[in-house]
């Protein structure tokens, strides 16, 4: 079977040196990048020279036609409607870099141009070892009372504000506790952002922590329920990126979707109502 095509659209994004260190060096799938949307010149020639990637297209409608499924990468998750929905209208699946968008408009846009072609989007964090032994001792813990998710979120950031990184923690509990969000209500201080709301009777608390200079604010999880609790960090390693890039891969064998449309759009929705709270 011939390996899947994969471009890329958006290639300031870390995350594209992983994915294409792990599709094109590594050979972790059965896929391959074989184009890239220029962006710096010296950062296209790099990704380009990593990964022995050819084509280098101009814009994104360049790709059609070229490649069997696309990656975007962008930061800015207000432009991943109009870079998405075209291939997944032209039955080309999509894979958006976190977050989906950066309202529930957009993301129901895209959910709704997806169908039947299959589109994936989540945080990197929901596939780490850490994440699963977390899901794995929930079932031990007895009737879940309470989720706290905790990481770095900057509200002032220049990519969405709390979105880019906090999309991280909300994807993280509708992983851990999927379901519709209730109402959300906000706290807010100079040391971040407090979100509270239920899922199906549990009680979540999303903890934005503001990066402050140098140190480095893990993510954690920590869950409670009748019978016992689990706590753990989140470990991000090198090669963080490697099991959404596999998740990915096997969406493009399957067409299933690694996750459910539902979970992708109740984390936009707890983000966009925290941006109104």
């Amino acid at each position: 079977m011939a390996a899947h095509r994969i471009g890329i659209v958006g290639i300031e994004n870390s995350h594209v040196d992983g994915i294409v260190r792990a599709l094109n060096v590594d050979g972790v799938a059965n896929a391959r990048v074989t184009a890239l949307v220029a962006g710096d010149a010296d950062r296209t020639a790099q990704l380009a020279e990593a990964g022995g990637i050819d084509r280098i297209v101009p814009a994104s409608v360049d790709l059609l036609g070229e490649v069997d499924a696309v990656i975007v990468t962008t930061r800015d998750g207000a432009t991943h409607r109009e870079l998405a929905v075209p291939f997944l209208s032209a039955g080309v699946p999509v894979w958006v870099d976190k977050p989906l968008a950066l309202s529930v408009a957009d993301a129901d846009a895209i959910l709704a141009a997806a169908e039947p072609t299959p589109v994936t989007s989540s945080s990197t964090l929901r596939w780490l070892p850490d994440t699963d032994a977390v899901a794995t001792a929930l079932a031990s813990i007895g009737e879940l009372h309470s989720l706290t998710v905790s990481g770095p979120a900057d509200p002032d950031g220049p990519y969405g504000g709390l979105f880019f990184y906090g999309i991280h923690l909300a994807d993280l509990a509708q992983h851990l506790v999927p379901g519709t969000p209730g109402r959300v209500d906000v706290e807010r201080s100079p040391k971040g952002v407090r979100a509270r709301y239920a899922v199906g009777g549990v009680a979540v608390t999303l903890e934005f922590v503001r990066p402050i200079g140098e140190v480095s604010v893990p993510f954690h999880v920590t869950a409670v329920g009748s019978r016992g609790s689990e706590s753990r960090d989140i470990a991000v390693g090198p090669d963080y990126v490697r099991p959404g890039v596999e998740a990915f891969v096997r969406m493009l064998g399957t067409g299933v979707l690694p996750v459910p449309a539902a979970q992708m759009s109740g984390a936009i929705a707890v983000m966009a109502a925290i941006g109104q709270g």
